[in-house]
């Protein structure tokens, strides 16, 4: 019960950063996802079918508290926490956090969730959904990567975020 409370502390954390502070260190207008990194982190610690509804949860959250199309960010939290969830292995959890891997599967992840993001939220517009993925979503995937840097840093010295 301890360990649940503590994820949902940490999660009302990057919400209301990711909400309201993470705009300060965007650049040209690309942002880090803080809360696909923890999804990340969830899904290599606990496994896919403990961080789905994680994954959806975070996602409607930020939805209504952003303003954008409501059930978007759910959905592809979602995709991304079911993505991050399949390379899950009970034997390998702080190998896989405290190496490059665990950089590899965020990045992975970024982009999955990102293709899933723009697919839908380009659909009727004037922007192509090419030059959104590649031009939006890959600079994103990169930047989430290079924030996740620090929990992979943590995690290599023998400390835990949870």
């Amino acid at each position: 019960m301890k360990r649940h409370i503590g994820y949902a502390l940490k999660a009302v954390v990057l919400l209301i950063v990711q909400a309201n502070l993470v705009d300060m260190i965007s650049l040209k207008g690309i942002t880090p996802d803080l809360l696909l990194i923890f999804i990340v982190y969830l899904a290599v610690k606990e496994g896919q079918m403990y961080v789905l509804p994680w994954g959806f949860s975070l996602g409607l959250v930020l939805d209504l508290s952003t303003g954008t199309v409501i059930g978007l960010s759910a959905l592809s939290k979602t995709v991304a926490a079911f993505t991050a969830g399949y390379f899950f292995s009970e034997n390998k959890i702080v190998m896989t956090r405290a190496t490059y891997r665990f950089l590899l599967l965020v990045f992975f992840t970024a982009f999955v969730h990102n293709a899933v993001y723009f697919v839908i939220f380009t659909m009727g517009s004037d922007i192509g959904f090419f030059g959104a993925m590649f031009g939006v979503g890959l600079a994103s995937a990169l930047f989430t990567t290079t924030i996740a840097i620090l929990p992979m840093l943590v995690t290599a010295r023998g400390r835990s975020f949870s």
